[in-house]
């Protein structure tokens, strides 16, 4: 893929979802009751790789894609290319029995030319809490995990419980967040990084719009956020932090005053088994350094 085509590009095209894309469960689904345990598996997206070793399978999975990188165990295992361009051949070669990935990205050419070749994929929408607890609840199904998943999620619910009680009773500041500056695009509504805020203790400032919307300085301006999230440098190291000093970025008043929280931990950014860390990152940086555990 060209290296134009930043990593962080790739996170947010992962997060993006249309409705002509990809279906959840595969199309030719043999069922829970019916399905063998996969053994060879190859995962294209961050996510869901993340999952397959939360599940203590990441033994099983012998292909990946190139920004799979968490655990560092994953970066041993071969790439098949990006989740917007993986290589079929490659996959093929890999000879698995579950390929599995975000929504959205790869588009449904790819799946059914893997299906056609007698390969289950597993591809499910992950845009709010309750998709991402279906889809490991679903990946633990297909890879014979039932109790290691029932307790991964019981792991993951408790956290987030008590983080709401924890931010409770605490201001709900206005909050931007934003994953990219060139053009600048931010956590819209229905998105699972907005229901995050809301788990963190915030309002989300873009209260309409699409999931991933595109804004100007103009409207950030109207929108008159009370704090910043930066998460940009989540997706590229070469990022400039958002402060005064930045085109435009000055004439909004959280930036003028300093309430811009910088964070270079894409945690927020994969919806996976490491959200109650997200939710947590967020709530300590929103609430004056709140600890949680």
């Amino acid at each position: 893929m060209n290296r134009l085509l930043s990593r962080r590009t790739c996170l947010l095209a992962a997060l993006s979802s249309t409705a002509s894309m990809l279906g959840c469960p595969s199309s030719r689904d043999p069922g829970t009751s019916h399905r063998r345990s996969a053994q060879r598996v190859v995962s294209l997206t961050p996510n869901t790789t993340e999952t397959v070793f939360a599940l203590d399978a990441g033994h099983r999975l012998v292909g990946r894609s190139r920004h799979c990188d968490y655990p560092i165990q994953a970066t041993s295992i071969p790439t098949v290319g990006g989740y917007v361009d993986p290589s079929l051949e490659t996959i093929l070669g890999l000879r698995p029995d579950l390929v599995v990935g975000a929504r959205g990205p790869i588009g449904r050419s790819m799946v059914d030319k893997l299906e056609a070749r007698g390969t289950e994929c597993f591809f499910p929408p992950t845009e709010s809490v309750s998709e991402i607890f279906a889809m490991i609840q679903g990946l633990a199904e297909r890879l014979n995990t039932k109790s290691e998943g029932a307790r991964l999620l019981q792991s993951i619910q408790d956290r987030l419980r008590h983080i709401k009680e924890l931010v409770a009773n605490k201001p709900s500041p206005r909050t931007l967040l934003v994953f990219g500056q060139t053009p600048i695009s931010v956590a819209g509504p229905e998105s699972f990084p907005s229901e995050m805020l809301a788990l963190a203790g915030c309002t989300n400032a873009v209260d309409s719009g699409t999931r991933y919307p595109i804004l100007g300085i103009e409207t950030l301006i109207v929108l008159d956020p009370d704090l910043i999230i930066d998460a940009t440098m989540a997706g590229s190291a070469n990022t400039e932090p958002i402060g005064p000093g930045r085109a435009g970025w000055a004439s909004i008043r959280a930036v003028r005053e300093g309430h811009v929280v910088r964070l270079d931990n894409d945690t927020i950014l994969r919806p996976g088994p490491r959200l109650a860390e997200g939710v947590a990152l967020l709530a300590h940086h929103t609430h004056d350094g709140l600890q949680l555990p």
